[in-house]
C-alpha cells in the first residue's frame, strides 16, 4: 500500500449528519471524492437532495434519511436505513450542530437545552447507535468547535459548552471502544469557515478576530474536509481520542 493509497475510501460508507448544507456539504462531497458512499441526514430534506446530487456526481451513491439527531429513535432509524441499504457502517460525522449568541443573563432554559440537545446529546445518540454495528477499524468524528478550547468575544456559553461536553464525549468514547471494538474516535475543532453559521455573526465580527488567527484568513470547507478523511482513512488508524483544531492557529493564541 502507497501513501496515496491510504487515504483511499473505496468500499466504505460514511454517514454525515448536518449535510443540508455548509459543512456538512463538504464532508458528503469529500467522503465520496475519496470513494465512500455517503448517508445524508438533516431535517432539511429537501436541500438534501442537492448535497445527493454531488455525491453522486462522483460516482458514488447516497442515501437520504430525514434525521433530528436530538431524537435518539430517529439516530437509530437513522442508522438501521444505513445498514438496510449499504449493509454496514465504517465512518460518522457528527457535524449537525446549532449556534446561538445569547447573553448570560438573558438566555432561557429552553435556549440553552436546545442547543445541548444537539449539539452534544445529539453526537451521543448517533456514536451510540453507530457504535453498535460499526466493525473493527471503523471512526466516529465529532465535530466540536475552537469554542470547545477557547473563546472568541462572543456570548455562547450554550455553545461552548456543548463543545466542550464533545470534546469529552470523544475522549471516552475512544477509551471505551479502542480495544474492545475497534473503533477510533476523535474531534476536529474548526475555526471559523464559511458555513450558515458564520453567516449569522454581525458585520464585522469576524474581520475583528482574523488578528487572532495564525495564517491571517477563514479557513476553506475543503481543507476540513480533507482532514476528517485522513482521520477516517488507513491513514488516521493510529490516532484516537484526539482533538484537532483545524483553526489557522486561532487557539495558539
Amino acid at each position: 500500500m502507497t501513501v496515496l493509497d491510504m487515504f483511499d475510501l473505496s468500499g466504505t460508507v460514511a454517514i454525515v449528519t448536518g449535510a443540508s448544507a455548509g459543512l456538512g456539504v463538504a464532508f458528503a462531497r469529500a467522503f465520496a471524492e475519496a470513494g465512500a458512499d455517503v448517508v445524508l441526514a438533516a431535517r432539511r430534506t429537501d436541500r438534501l437532495r442537492e448535497t445527493a446530487a454531488l455525491v453522486e456526481e462522483t460516482g458514488r451513491r447516497a442515501l437520504t434519511v430525514a434525521t433530528d439527531v436530538a431524537d435518539p429513535q430517529q439516530c437509530q432509524e437513522l442508522v438501521d436505513a444505513a445498514v438496510a441499504e449499504f449493509g454496514h457502517v465504517d465512518v460518522l460525522i457528527n457535524n449537525a450542530g446549532v449556534g446561538t449568541a445569547v447573553p448570560a443573563t438573558r438566555e432561557t432554559p429552553e435556549e440553552f437545552r436546545r442547543v445541548i440537545d444537539i449539539n452534544l446529546n445529539g453526537s451521543y445518540w448517533m456514536a451510540q447507535a453507530c457504535g453498535r454495528v460499526m466493525g473493527e477499524g471503523s471512526s466516529i468524528i465529532n465535530i466540536s468547535s475552537l469554542l470547545g478550547i477557547t473563546t472568541a468575544s462572543l456570548p455562547q456559553a450554550a455553545y461552548a459548552s456543548s463543545k466542550a461536553g464533545v470534546i469529552g464525549l470523544t475522549r471516552d468514547l475512544a477509551q471505551q471502544w479502542g480495544s474492545r471494538k475497534g473503533i477510533r474516535v476523535n474531534a476536529l475543532a474548526p475555526g471559523f469557515f464559511k458555513s450558515e453559521m458564520t453567516d449569522q455573526y454581525h458585520e464585522g465580527y469576524l474581520d475583528s478576530q482574523m488578528p487572532r488567527v495564525q495564517l491571517g484568513r477563514a479557513g476553506d470547507p475543503a481543507e476540513l474536509a480533507a482532514t476528517a478523511v485522513w482521520l477516517a482513512s488507513p491513514a488516521g488508524a493510529y490516532v484516537t481520542g484526539q482533538t484537532i483544531a483545524v483553526d489557522g492557529g486561532f487557539t495558539i493564541t
